[in-house]
């Protein structure tokens, strides 16, 4: 592991002072360290505050690529929810958004949604909707299962589930069982443990359109 100093001059990169191409090697360098190394350093509130909206769609895409690494502790999972990032993901589900931001997004708040907290809180933000339209045609596959098991986890939560039954979610997942059988088969195995979507079938990586 590289010294903390070496550490803490990464994530000053992460700041607004920062230029674009500074920030976005920042991440990318943040990306292969310790976790422990990045959440001791402050890097989360900074990664969360490059989810805003501005010049450099990548960016948001690489800082929630990383959150959602980050987020598979437990701990960091709280500490996300907490900076603030649940809303801000939220807004890089909408159609307008590449494929690329809007898979980011979900697989972060799906690691989110590992924390029952967290899981009221996305649904309190709205997240719902917008995810159950992304089950919707227009969707690249990888994009619709990681949000297949957003959904999953979600739908633990007994209000929840009405809520994404009332989006209409139920007949966009029977579709999913006829259009993508080949995807959810071979994740059959993570499905029935609990963990969608890790594995990668590179023979649906294109979407489907109707």
């Amino acid at each position: 592991m590289p010294p903390r100093r070496d550490v803490l001059n990464l994530v000053r990169n992460l700041g607004a002072n920062a230029r674009p191409s500074q920030q976005r090697q920042a991440v990318a360098t943040l990306l292969s360290l310790c976790c422990i190394a990045i959440f001791t350093a402050g890097a989360i509130p900074l990664l969360v505050q490059l989810l805003k909206p501005g010049p450099a769609a990548e960016l948001q895409q690489d800082a929630a690529g990383a959150l959602s690494a980050l987020g598979r502790n437990a701990g960091n999972a709280v500490t996300i929810a907490a900076a603030g990032a649940i809303p801000l993901l939220m807004q890089l589900l909408g159609p307008a958004a590449p494929a690329r931001l809007q898979q980011n997004a979900t697989l972060a708040l799906k690691q989110l949604a590992a924390n029952a907290d967290n899981v009221v809180a996305i649904a309190a933000a709205g997240a719902i909707p917008p995810l159950v339209q992304l089950l919707g045609p227009g969707s690249l596959s990888d994009v619709k299962l990681t949000v297949v098991g957003l959904v999953w986890r979600l739908s633990r939560n007994a209000e929840n589930a009405s809520t994404i039954a009332a989006a209409g979610a139920i007949p966009l997942l029977v579709l999913l069982l006829g259009h993508h059988c080949c995807c959810l088969g071979a994740r059959g195995a993570d499905q029935r443990s609990g963990r969608f979507g890790h594995t990668r079938n590179q023979r649906c990586h294109r979407g489907h359109h109707h």
